[in-house]
């Protein structure tokens, strides 16, 4: 299904110059290249939309079928751990980094059943009006999902999702499927570009769509929405272009690279979340260091309180490498 870009084709182009580089100009000629799906029945299960489980013991993938009739706990779930479920942005996967980091740091604390939703065939480039689109369907699936696990026995407030650009967005909108909020949602600088100014409060994430809503910014303004988005935001080393990206040299490319620098930074809080490191100074909403409140400092991550309010600075220089695919 070919689907019209808003700006007309240099929309396009500052997408291709952002995601692709200079292949996008050879692939236009290739009718294959502009096969977006755009979903128009709203059915779940949808074979585009995947859900996967990782054994915090075996590290081994298994696909989750809601239909099946066996207990979950035959497939290596332990209804003792706390929960996550992963949620990837446009042109991402489940199986590839920055999300795979997500994905290990998790596993690696050994206190969370990890669950991955993929929706890679709906949400590939160069089809991100579709992919905002299908965020609906996504959304509604994995409420279904959610549903499902409480139905195991998870709980609500052993449950959390954490999802980057797009799929932030994803976890904002599952709690409009379900009769009670979710309890906590993580999002990686959710995504800006036509949601600022197109998606209604019901198609995108606010402080509204969940008990606890943490949000870090890496991209604001720019492919991430600006602050303040959720109870809590960190801004990181101010919240747009990330020290370790500017050498990606053109400005653009420094967007993409600071944008998934959130996953990264949130993948090592989730590992080394009582390292100082991860400490943020309350500051203002547009990321501006209030200077003498550093008494007032929150961490970001496993350790953020959950009454934890406002926009607070992190300054994160360890951190310098984070690949993308």
């Amino acid at each position: 299904m070919r689907i019209p870009l808003p700006g007309g084709i240099g929309f396009y182009f500052l997408l291709c110059a952002i995601f692709q580089g200079a292949i996008c100009l050879i692939n236009t000629l290739d009718v294959r290249y502009w096969n977006c799906v755009m979903k128009k029945n709203f059915h779940c299960p949808d074979k585009d939309i995947r859900f996967y489980m990782y054994s915090h013991q075996t590290r081994t993938r298994k696909r989750v079928d809601i239909r099946s009739r066996v207990p979950l706990r035959y497939a290596g779930w332990d209804p003792e751990l706390k929960n996550v479920i992963i949620i990837h942005g446009f042109n991402g996967t489940e199986s590839k980094v920055p999300m795979t980091y997500l994905r290990d740091a998790y596993l690696r604390r050994g206190d969370y059943n990890v669950f991955t939703v993929d929706w890679e065939d709906i949400a590939h480039f160069p089809c991100y009006l579709s992919a905002i689109s299908n965020t609906r369907l996504v959304a509604q699936c994995t409420a279904q999902f959610y549903s499902y696990l409480t139905a195991h026995g998870a709980t609500a407030e052993k449950t959390v999702c954490v999802g980057h650009s797009l799929g932030a967005h994803i976890c904002g909108m599952i709690s409009n499927h379900l009769t009670e909020k979710v309890h906590k949602i993580v999002g990686l600088d959710p995504a800006r570009p036509l949601v600022d100014r197109y998606g209604g409060k019901a198609f995108r994430l606010t402080r509204d769509d969940a008990h606890v809503v943490q949000v870090v910014h890496t991209n604001a303004g720019l492919l991430g929405e600006n602050p303040q988005v959720g109870h809590v935001d960190f801004c990181m080393n101010g919240g747009t272009l990330q020290p370790s990206c500017l050498r990606e040299g053109r400005r653009i490319r420094q967007a993409r690279c600071s944008h998934f620098m959130s996953a990264c930074y949130f993948a090592a809080a989730v590992l080394r979340g009582e390292d100082a490191t991860f400490k943020g100074v309350p500051c203002t909403s547009s990321c501006r260091r209030i200077r003498g409140l550093e008494e007032f400092a929150v961490t970001m991550g496993e350790k953020t309180p959950d009454k934890a309010r406002g926009t607070y600075c992190v300054t994160m220089t360890q951190i310098t490498t984070c690949p993308f695919d």
